[in-house]
């Protein structure tokens, strides 16, 4: 049972890493990446200064020390002009305590200081590093992005994107649709021509009918063209028997008057 599921759970790690890697985008990876780079870079800063702050607050403590010492030093030297030798000695212990605390504060001044350098130091490196960075990522978009065009121009041109695979299903389908669309309309005009469908519009007729029509058409025809033949032998025919004095000869036409003269 255990073997099962260590399969199953190996089984769902692939699968969720595949699906992983198919959505995830190299140039989002690489701007996270970058963005916590820039974030670590802030923080180092924001480590300088803070160790910088508590470096000058002990300077500062470490200049009040010493003017007291100088203070204590002075009254211990005045007292002790004065005749007052107890009070010499309480200053100078004053004195040598707080000397003690200067030497401690000197001891952390150094550390801290040392501290301060190490991490600027840090930073600095950690800054030309996020540069050399951004210039690589920058680099890798702009390479990833070109090589995604192309990837995509070839595809769209030799067809096996998605979206040029749904037009080429596309054009596919409308010329089967055409072709089957077409070979119907063929079909449909035989079966009609041959008769073995009847056109219910009555418009349509079959070849035998069509011959008939012709040799009908032809007919009349050429009945019409005999009837214009016979009106015009016809009408010649009556022209020439009403027109008067042809085929008279000159003899039998009547004579002229003659004008007659008198004998004087």
């Amino acid at each position: 049972m255990s073997g099962v599921m260590k399969r199953m759970g190996m089984i769902f790690r692939a699968k969720a890493n595949k699906a992983l890697d198919r959505a995830e985008d190299p140039r989002e990876t690489l701007d996270y990446s970058y963005q916590k780079q820039l974030e670590l870079l802030q923080k180092v800063r924001r480590g300088v200064a803070d160790v910088a702050t508590s470096r000058k607050r002990l300077e500062l403590q470490l200049n009040q020390l010493q003017k007291q010492s100088s203070t204590l030093e002075d009254q211990g030297r005045k007292a002790l002009a004065l005749g007052r030798e107890d009070l010499a000695r309480e200053a100078l212990s004053r004195r040598a305590a707080l000397q003690q605390q200067v030497t401690d504060l000197e001891t952390q001044h150094q550390t801290l200081q040392g501290e301060e350098e190490k991490l600027t130091l840090a930073a600095q490196r950690l800054q030309a590093k996020v540069d050399a960075f951004r210039t690589k990522k920058e680099t890798i978009k702009a390479t990833y992005t070109a090589a995604q065009a192309q990837t995509r121009i070839g595809e769209a041109f030799s067809g096996i994107s998605e979206e040029m695979g749904d037009v080429g299903m596309a054009i596919q389908r409308a010329e089967d649709k055409t072709a089957q669309l077409q070979a119907r309309a063929g079909a449909i005009d035989e079966l009609l021509a041959s008769g073995a469908l009847d056109d219910s519009s009555g418009l349509a007729k079959d070849d035998i009918q069509s011959e008939l029509d012709r040799l009908s058409g032809g007919t009349d025809v050429e009945l019409e063209l005999q009837r214009m033949k016979a009106e015009l032998a016809g009408g010649s025919t009556s022209k020439q028997a009403i027109e008067p004095g042809q085929g008279q000869p000159q003899a039998q036409q009547q004579p002229q008057d003659t004008p007659r003269f008198d004998k004087q």
